[in-house]
């Protein structure tokens, strides 16, 4: 089934990234090619897909209220991953597996922010669930600016059987939870192979999934508000790992 990218990222990331079959790209009459524009266009001719001019309306119905920003790709659909093929990039890239594991996140917004950190701290991949979760989604691609395009992201059927797998594979499960006995982020040792569970919005990791973290992290606050964003508190544990790797360098 073709999809609608939009937006100038996420379009300009799946001509980059190449995993996706591009048929089209349309621009809306009259915009200017320069910058991001410019650099889709030499990306279509240098791969061959067909560039076609549109009225910005046209554009408005195909992005289904997206904010295309004049640029519109069709595109075949998201090219999901399995598990395999996450722990065997990071076997190629001779590291430790650090892995991003999605429990039902709702939405969009959350799910791309959270791509967009992976992507920048390098995960492997990132695991999300088939049913009852936010998928991979044009929506989403835009929201992480193109990240979603790069990254390895396995749907799964079930995350806590998931779990079980890559802890056979000698991965660590940390999960993101405010908990009386999570420790605090900070202080935690993460330089291991690591699966980092973050829970849906409002609700947290479900019973199976936390019962299978191997510890829990919690990120403490001083003000009046008791939890953050998913996405910060994903993106604050992400460079936290990152970081006890020895990786992130000035």
């Amino acid at each position: 089934m073709a999809e609608y990218l939009a937006g100038r990222n996420a379009v300009r990331e799946a001509l980059l990234a190449g995993r996706r079959r591009i048929e089209r790209v349309y621009l809306a009459e009259g915009a200017t090619e320069h910058g991001a524009l410019a650099e889709i266009v030499s990306l279509c001719d240098e791969r061959g897909v067909p560039v076609g001019r549109t009225r910005r309306a046209e554009l408005d119905r195909l992005g289904d209220d997206l904010t295309h920003q004049g640029v519109i790709a069709q595109t075949s659909a998201y090219p999901y991953a399995s598990l395999d093929e996450i722990l065997e990039a990071a076997r190629v890239a001779q590291e430790r597996p650090l892995i991003l594991v999605l429990d039902s996140l709702q939405d969009p917004q959350n799910v791309g922010a959270l791509l967009r950190t992976a992507d920048a701290v390098g995960v492997h991949g990132v695991v999300i669930a088939e049913r009852r979760a936010a998928q991979i989604t044009p929506a989403v691609s835009r929201a992480s600016a193109g990240a979603a395009e790069h990254l390895l992201v396995a749907r799964v059927t079930n995350i806590a059987r998931t779990l079980d797998a890559l802890k056979q594979e000698g991965v660590w499960v940390a999960g993101v939870e405010a908990h009386p006995d999570a420790q605090d982020y900070r202080l935690a040792n993460l330089d291991m192979p690591l699966a980092l569970v973050l829970g849906s919005e409002g609700e947290g990791m479900r019973r199976l999934v936390a019962e299978r973290c191997d510890f829990l992290l919690r990120i403490p606050m001083r003000g009046r508000i008791n939890s953050l964003n998913v996405s910060v508190a994903g993106a604050l544990a992400l460079y936290q790992a990152w970081s006890a790797r020895g990786a992130a360098q000035p």
